[in-house]
């Protein structure tokens, strides 16, 4: 499996609108050009002040013809974006009022215009009202930051709470899950999920694994237990009633837990340790029970093990959103916008 080979093809065949929110950032205007050199967006768009977009496009070489330039300022559309973000951020107050919360400063329109008008908001809402099909950001904002707006502005997909992440992990043994690649989550977001989080995950995952490896998923929620041998501790617990959860809200993907990754991985440990398991053998969806555990987890299969992994890229948004490491290259650009606009349904 070539899953940036893949992506890309899915990504040029789907020919889907992509926003780049830090329209100024050197890494992500050169990225722009390839990605149209490349086919692989119906259209990209940059946010920010034409002038300062042409000025870093000078220093960098690059020809900003075919790349769409959006100011927020002087957009047409900061009226329809400022009423948005203001009545959703009405009615969450609203909400809280309801409750007894007092609100010490709460939202007008003009501040709305001015909030929404910040370059990760004016993408996110470019997403969330449907001039663009998916978002990338993060060369120059912390992951924080981009979670929040995607949150605040796009929200989690139906029936789920929880944003988090994946990595696509390609090992060198085509036995394993997808032709070697498997889906490790969460790695980078939820650092200690409760059991609804991570019954969250675990569904999230599973449709990362549709759409990144393109199979039907079967999850493992792992844990240093299999099957009650690490006792009733809270940490086992957790993952045993995550189980339970995500049979009750996607009772057709096939998962089990908990269960140590030998358990979940060979099958003959799986036959002493959980026999009668549904995922015998058929494990493509890694889920760990806390981002300690996943993020250790990807890097000693990536170290040792001679792996490839991308990502993270982030999952349960109700659209498509991807955040960047600000040490990201011009290809890890391209490859993470690739992998964003492959996911638009």
């Amino acid at each position: 499996m070539d899953f940036v080979k893949d992506m890309k093809t899915k990504a040029k065949s789907l020919q889907n609108r992509l926003v780049l929110a830090e329209g100024t950032e050197p890494r992500t205007v050169r990225a722009a050009r390839i990605i149209i050199d490349e086919d692989l967006a119906a259209s990209v768009t940059l946010v920010g002040k034409e002038s300062d977009i042409q000025e870093v496009a000078s220093k960098e070489g690059v020809d900003l013809s075919g790349i769409n330039i959006v100011n927020p300022e002087f957009s047409p559309h900061l009226s329809k974006y400022a009423q948005t973000y203001y009545d959703t951020l009405h009615a969450k107050e609203q909400a809280k009022i309801a409750k007894g919360s007092v609100i010490p400063n709460p939202i007008t329109i003009e501040r709305a215009a001015k909030e929404v008008s910040h370059f990760l908001r004016w993408g996110a809402m470019m997403v969330h009202l449907g001039d663009a099909d998916a978002m990338v950001a993060g060369a120059e904002s912390a992951t924080a930051d981009v979670l929040r707006a995607g949150l605040s502005i796009i929200g989690t997909s139906p029936g789920s709470k929880t944003a988090s992440s994946c990595f696509v992990v390609q090992t060198t043994n085509p036995s394993w899950g997808v032709d070697g690649a498997l889906i490790f989550s969460d790695c980078a977001v939820v650092p200690e999920p409760t059991t609804e989080q991570l019954a969250d995950i675990a569904i999230s995952a599973s449709q990362s694994c549709k759409e990144f490896l393109g199979v039907e998923p079967v999850a493992a929620l792992l844990s240093f237990s299999t099957k009650g041998s690490g006792g009733d501790t809270p940490v086992v617990l957790k993952v045993r009633n995550a189980l339970d959860l995500v049979k009750q809200k996607a009772p057709d993907l096939k998962v089990d837990g908990e269960i140590q990754a030998d358990a979940a991985l060979v099958p003959s440990v799986t036959d002493k340790k959980a026999p009668g398991s549904p995922i015998r053998g058929k494990v493509n969806t890694l889920v760990f029970p806390s981002l300690e555990a996943g993020n250790i987890g990807y890097k000693l299969v990536q170290r040792l093990g001679n792996a490839e992994a991308f990502g993270p890229f982030l999952q349960g948004f109700a659209k498509p959103i991807s955040d960047l490491s600000r040490g990201a290259s011009v290809e890890d650009i391209v490859v993470t916008a690739a992998v964003t606009l492959a996911r638009v349904r």
